[in-house]
Protein backbone atom coordinates (compact mmCIF):
# COMPACT_ATOMS: atom_id res chain seq x y z
CA UNK A 1 0.00 0.00 0.00
CA UNK A 2 1.22 3.26 -1.28
CA UNK A 3 1.36 5.67 1.90
CA UNK A 4 3.59 8.20 0.83
CA UNK A 5 2.70 11.87 -0.50
CA UNK A 6 2.82 11.91 -4.06
CA UNK A 7 5.99 14.19 -5.70
CA UNK A 8 5.45 15.61 -9.10
CA UNK A 9 8.05 15.48 -11.50
CA UNK A 10 9.56 19.11 -10.71
CA UNK A 11 9.22 17.95 -7.10
CA UNK A 12 11.60 14.66 -7.60
CA UNK A 13 14.07 16.58 -9.79
CA UNK A 14 14.49 18.99 -7.06
CA UNK A 15 15.11 16.57 -4.52
CA UNK A 16 17.77 14.91 -6.88
CA UNK A 17 19.05 18.56 -7.55
CA UNK A 18 19.39 18.94 -3.60
CA UNK A 19 20.55 15.90 -3.11
CA UNK A 20 23.92 16.66 -5.35
CA UNK A 21 24.56 20.25 -3.78
CA UNK A 22 25.66 17.90 -0.62
CA UNK A 23 26.43 20.41 2.02
CA UNK A 24 26.34 24.13 0.44
CA UNK A 25 22.55 23.45 0.36
CA UNK A 26 20.45 25.15 -2.70
CA UNK A 27 19.63 28.79 -2.48
CA UNK A 28 16.17 29.80 -2.05
CA UNK A 29 14.72 32.10 -5.13
CA UNK A 30 15.73 29.79 -7.86
CA UNK A 31 13.12 28.52 -10.52
CA UNK A 32 12.41 25.50 -8.59
CA UNK A 33 11.66 26.86 -5.10
CA UNK A 34 8.33 26.31 -4.48
CA UNK A 35 9.12 22.68 -5.01
CA UNK A 36 11.76 23.39 -2.13
CA UNK A 37 9.13 25.13 0.35
CA UNK A 38 7.17 21.92 -0.69
CA UNK A 39 9.83 19.40 -0.21
CA UNK A 40 10.56 20.96 3.64
CA UNK A 41 6.63 21.11 4.21
CA UNK A 42 6.92 17.24 3.61
CA UNK A 43 10.05 17.25 5.68
CA UNK A 44 12.39 15.99 2.83
CA UNK A 45 14.45 19.41 3.26
CA UNK A 46 15.08 22.10 5.83
CA UNK A 47 15.99 25.63 5.62
CA UNK A 48 19.67 25.14 6.85
CA UNK A 49 20.01 26.70 10.60
CA UNK A 50 23.29 28.30 9.59
CA UNK A 51 21.41 30.24 6.57
CA UNK A 52 18.58 30.40 6.19
CA UNK A 53 18.12 31.59 2.28
CA UNK A 54 19.22 28.01 1.61
CA UNK A 55 17.73 24.25 1.85
CA UNK A 56 19.60 21.63 2.39
CA UNK A 57 18.39 17.41 2.10
CA UNK A 58 16.96 15.67 5.75
CA UNK A 59 17.49 12.08 6.44
CA UNK A 60 13.71 11.32 4.94
CA UNK A 61 14.77 13.58 2.14
CA UNK A 62 17.79 10.96 1.27
CA UNK A 63 15.54 7.86 2.30
CA UNK A 64 12.98 9.35 -0.20
CA UNK A 65 15.40 9.95 -2.96
CA UNK A 66 16.82 6.03 -2.76
CA UNK A 67 13.51 4.64 -2.67
CA UNK A 68 11.59 6.66 -5.41
CA UNK A 69 14.26 8.23 -7.59
CA UNK A 70 17.42 5.96 -7.67
CA UNK A 71 15.62 2.31 -7.86
CA UNK A 72 14.34 4.19 -11.22
CA UNK A 73 17.35 4.86 -12.50
CA UNK A 74 18.93 1.38 -11.96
Amino acid sequence: MWNEPYLETCCRSALHRLLQCGRAGRPDGLKDGRCLVRLAELGLAELMPEDTSRFRVTDAGRARHRSEIMKKAA
